[in-house]
């Protein structure tokens, strides 16, 4: 098995990527996916936002309201280190276990984390690290035009995460994503290539 930590900034086009690379052959451990089960009704981490942020952060139906909880910790660095130390770990235990699943086999694996850092790469035992990079400009407006985002809080989030030079500097691939879709068809097979050769 071959690890791969896959990263990128938001609006960057992480998980277009993710997609064009499971359509490869890549077997896909998705933290975003992951992040929304852990925080379903019952589960320990939906008590402890709770217990944290207030059962404002709820719908009606009990289950998490994601923007309420994105307006209260985008706004506040200490409240949105408080909503990290309770779902991270979560989350990582949860990618630990799926990536346990396929370990004794050839398959590419990727873990998809939007906000890996030095630490998760020995955390989740990554052989290699891709970043998906685009210029910040670009995901900016990919966030306005493409998700309907309020230019605002865009720009919050894009903040709150790890910077473009962080990123790139941690990374051992890197897929541009500035020229689009062709362009990064093409982008994704080069790399796809040397991952199989990796794997191999």
């Amino acid at each position: 098995m071959l690890a791969v930590g896959l990263t990128g900034g938001i609006g960057a086009g992480k998980s277009t990527v993710a997609q064009l690379l499971v359509r490869r052959g890549a077997v896909l451990v998705d933290a975003d996916a992951i992040a929304r089960q852990v925080v379903e009704p019952g589960r320990p981490a939906l008590a402890a936002l709770v217990e944290r942020f207030g059962a404002a952060i709820l719908g009606p139906d009990g289950t998490l309201d994601r923007a309420a909880l994105a307006a209260v910790a985008f706004a506040d660095p200490g409240a949105l280190a408080d909503l990290n130390a309770i779902t991270h770990p979560a989350i990582a235990t949860e990618m630990a276990e799926q990536r346990r699943a396929v370990e004794n086999t050839d398959a590419v694996v990727l873990l998809d984390v939007p906000l890996l850092k030095p630490v998760h790469r020995d955390l989740l035992a990554l052989d290699v690290v891709v970043v998906v990079d685009c210029a910040p400009d670009l995901a900016l407006e990919r966030l306005v035009t493409g998700r309907a985002m309020d230019r605002a809080d865009a720009r919050a989030r894009m903040a709150a995460q790890p910077s473009r030079e962080e990123r790139l500097q941690g990374a051992d691939l890197v897929i541009d994503n500035n020229d689009g879709r062709q362009a990064l068809e093409a982008e994704v097979e080069r790399v796809w290539a040397a991952l199989t050769a990796l794997a191999r």
